[in-house]
C-alpha cells in the first residue's frame, strides 16, 4: 500500500472520476486529470482492437505484475 493519502472518491472532480472498484488507481487521485488519462490508456491497451486477444493482453500484465512484486 501507498503512504501517500488518498482523496475522497467526492473529492475528484467528476469529469476526471473513473470506475476504480479495486482501488488501483486511486494513488492517481492527488492528481485527478492524470488519473483519468491513465485510466483511458488502460482501457485503450486492454480493450481496443489489435493484434493480441484480451486473454494474452491480461497474460501479459500477470507476469509483469509478477515481476514486479506487485501484490495485487
Amino acid at each position: 500500500m501507498a503512504f501517500i493519502n488518498y482523496l475522497p472518491p467526492d473529492e475528484i472532480p467528476a469529469k476526471d472520476r473513473v470506475h476504480d472498484s479495486d482501488h488501483i488507481l486511486r494513488i492517481h487521485g492527488v492528481h485527478s486529470r492524470v488519473m483519468k488519462l491513465h485510466y483511458d490508456l488502460y482501457k485503450e491497451l486492454m480493450y481496443a482492437k489489435g493484434p493480441l486477444s484480451r486473454i494474452q493482453r491480461e497474460m501479459i500484465a500477470v507476469v509483469v505484475s509478477a515481476v514486479n512484486e506487485c501484490h495485487y
